[in-house]
C-alpha cells in the first residue's frame, strides 16, 4: 500500500521560510516523479513543483518565481519543498503526490498524501 505523509507546515510570518517534507512508503520511490500541490479554501488544487525520478529535472508553478526549491532523497524515500519569502497568498494545504510525468495536471498524479497546512500571516 502506497503511503505519503507530509510534515513541516505551520504558521509563519510574511517573508519567512518553511521546509515541507514528504515521506513515501510502499512503492519503488526512485522510479516515480513526485510533485507538490496546494489548495486554498474555495480554490482548485494548484501545481507547486515537480521533480523527476533522479532529481535532475524540476518544474515550478509560475507563482513560485524562484522562492521555492524542490528536492528528493531516493535513499530515504523523501521529498522536500523549501519555501522562502513566503507571502500571505501562499496560505494553503500542501500535498505531495506520485506521478509518472512532471506535469501541472492534477489527474496525472494518482496517489496523494493527507496534506500539511501552511499559514502565512502576521
Amino acid at each position: 500500500q502506497v503511503r505519503l505523509v507530509e510534515s513541516g507546515g505551520g504558521l509563519v510570518q510574511p517573508g519567512g521560510s518553511l521546509r515541507l517534507t514528504c515521506v513515501a512508503s510502499g512503492l519503488a520511490f526512485r522510479r516515480y516523479v513526485m510533485g507538490w500541490f496546494r489548495q486554498a479554501p474555495g480554490k482548485e488544487r494548484e501545481f507547486v513543483a515537480g521533480v523527476s525520478w533522479s532529481g535532475g529535472v524540476t518544474s515550478y508553478g509560475d507563482f513560485v518565481k524562484g522562492r521555492f526549491t524542490i528536492s528528493r532523497d531516493n535513499g530515504k524515500n523523501t521529498m522536500a519543498l523549501q519555501m522562502n519569502s513566503l507571502k500571505p497568498e501562499d496560505t494553503a494545504g500542501y500535498y505531495c503526490a506520485v506521478g509518472n510525468a512532471i506535469t501541472s495536471v492534477v489527474s496525472s498524479y494518482d496517489t496523494w498524501g493527507q496534506g500539511t497546512q501552511v499559514t502565512v500571516s502576521s
